[in-house]
């Protein structure tokens, strides 16, 4: 007990409280991945499958590999249980180059991206309950800027930028009010997860739904078909073969690993959690463990209350919403709204609480703006907070302007003024193959630092070393190989925004290098 409250002190190395718990550790990984993704990617997931069966082994492969990176990266956490996390495992597994180039990408857009888009999915399903919240009552704009960009504030983008900001505002007032906002938000949605859960098995199923979903539940049924975009490669579908069902698994593997995405978040906030190399492990464990297992559960509910067409099919791909719509009726659209009010709130919550401690650790290197390295009164990295958060809401600003095949812009069938798409929504899709490239890096790491730090201390040591972590590297490499050649306009721009960051880290390199060479004016003592 006493050891407990001596670790929720002032770290006197280096001025973090380490206020974080095991409960409040699992927390920020559950709170963090949950947030609008399970309510909407089953859509598209199933219509890629084309089957019940497949729904769920894609959730269930998913589940498998999310739990077994999270397995492996325990070991490097017990390692190095510092600010940043992954931003120092490959840091110090292959150079500070690969540590920067990671830090500089979830800076540019993974992070940020995420941040925005969740905001928006906020404000969007607010809109439901607070018509006024619309996306089309533009307060400034919008300004067509090209034939394919725009930018505009609508009351929509507004209040997710409130969002953002104030959740940032939030967490610069120390870790105690954020973690208390991550603890209540993250309690709710479960509920909200599990009553879903609840209602769809046990209260609202239809005979009928899971006879249909069921009776030939491995077999695809209208898949949608998946072009190459290299001439070499087949088109395909689930429907064309073993091939076919295993690029079609691969690519909707994307909706479903980013829903469970953001897990690591907990490892940016080493330095802050009590007994790190025992709690960053364990809650890595235990929050995936929880999530996946409502993911997989949330899944059969919706099978269980519609039939897979209605899935592929659900407005908007709204899929939680039909189904509680089977169950309430018209109410049914509201209470789906609250509950992801909730979810996204406590997700950004956890993703901007968690996002600036990396930026901190960059700073620390010589890698980033000097000010976002330095912490608060309230010991909390606020410089670092308040930039992501002016980045994440600017994002918000950029609209891709949409086009119908024949190239000519799409008009809102009600009020006839064109519409629009989010700048950060093609961003995401963009670093998906970007992120996979890091985590396989990063799993790597674990098998470099082995042969490279033999008797480095290690706590805790990766489950199933070495073969769950080759699973789970071999996996990830074919999903990354399938979306190269079947999603290659999504796929190179992240590798390009990875690249841009290689003259930015030498440029700040020879920046740190020259002031490090410069002495001090004479007036100045030696410190400054």
């Amino acid at each position: 007990m006493a050891s407990a409250r001596a670790a929720a002190v002032e770290d006197k190395a280096t001025g973090f409280i380490r206020g974080l718990g095991l409960l409040d550790s699992t927390m920020l990984v559950a709170g963090s991945m949950i947030g609008s993704g399970i309510f909407i990617v089953s859509a598209d997931i199933a219509r890629q499958v084309g089957s019940a069966g497949w729904l769920l082994l894609v959730w269930v492969v998913t589940g498998l590999l999310t739990v077994a990176a999270a397995l492996s990266y325990g070991e490097l956490a017990a390692m190095m249980p510092a600010a940043g996390g992954q931003y120092v495992y490959l840091r110090e597994a292959y150079s500070p180059l690969w540590g920067f180039l990671y830090g500089w990408t979830l800076i540019l857009v993974i992070q940020s991206g995420t941040i925005a888009a969740v905001g928006v999915g906020f404000a969007r399903y607010l809109g439901v309950l607070v018509p006024s919240i619309a996306p089309t009552t533009f307060l400034l704009g919008p300004w067509n800027l090209s034939r394919s960009y725009a930018i505009s504030l609508s009351v929509q983008q507004a209040v997710a930028m409130a969002m953002i900001l104030f959740l940032t505002w939030i967490n610069t007032r120390g870790l105690r009010l954020g973690k208390l906002i991550q603890n209540i938000f993250t309690s709710a949605k479960t509920l909200s997860l599990l009553m879903l859960i609840v209602l769809g098995i046990a209260a609202a199923r239809s005979t009928g739904a899971l006879a249909e979903n069921f009776a030939e539940a491995w077999t695809p049924h209208a898949p949608a078909a998946i072009a190459p975009d290299f001439s070499f490669a087949p088109a395909v579908s689930a429907a064309s073969g073993w091939l076919g069902l295993l690029i079609a698994f691969c690519v909707a593997q994307v909706g479903s690993l980013f829903s469970a995405d953001a897990w690591n978040n907990i490892t940016f906030t080493a330095g802050e959690v009590k007994d790190p190399r025992r709690n960053v492990p364990l809650s890595l464990a235990l929050g995936t463990g929880l999530v996946i297992t409502l993911y997989v559960l949330a899944n059969v509910a919706y099978l269980s209350v519609l039939p897979i067409e209605k899935i592929q099919g659900a407005p908007d791909d709204r899929v939680a919403t039909a189904a509680l719509s089977v169950i309430f009726g018209g109410a049914g659209a509201a209470i789906m709204a609250a509950a992801i009010i909730v979810s996204t709130f406590g997700c950004n919550n956890g993703l901007i609480l968690a996002g600036a401690r990396v930026v901190y650790a960059m700073a620390k290197d010589g890698l980033f703006f000097r000010a976002t390295g330095r912490l608060n009164e309230k010991h909390v990295p606020a410089t670092a907070l308040v930039v992501q958060g002016v980045w994440t809401a600017l994002l918000v600003l950029p609209r891709v302007r949409l086009r119908d095949a024949a190239g000519a812009p799409l008009l809102d069938p009600a009020t006839g003024m064109e519409r629009y798409g989010n700048l950060y929504s093609n961003l995401l899709d963009y670093v998906v193959f970007s992120v996979l490239v890091f985590y396989v890096l990063t799993i790597a790491g674990i098998f470099v630092l082995r042969r490279t730090r033999p008797d480095a201390e290690r706590p805790y040591r990766a489950f199933g070393y070495p073969w769950i972590p080759i699973a789970y590297i071999a996996a990830a490499v074919l999903i990354m190989v399938v979306l190269l050649v079947y999603r290659t306009q999504t796929t190179w721009p992240g590798i390009v925004i990875i690249l841009t960051g290689i003259p930015v880290y030498f440029r700040w390199r020879w920046s740190n290098g020259r002031r490090a060479a410069t002495p001090a004016p004479p007036s100045a003592p030696a410190s400054l």
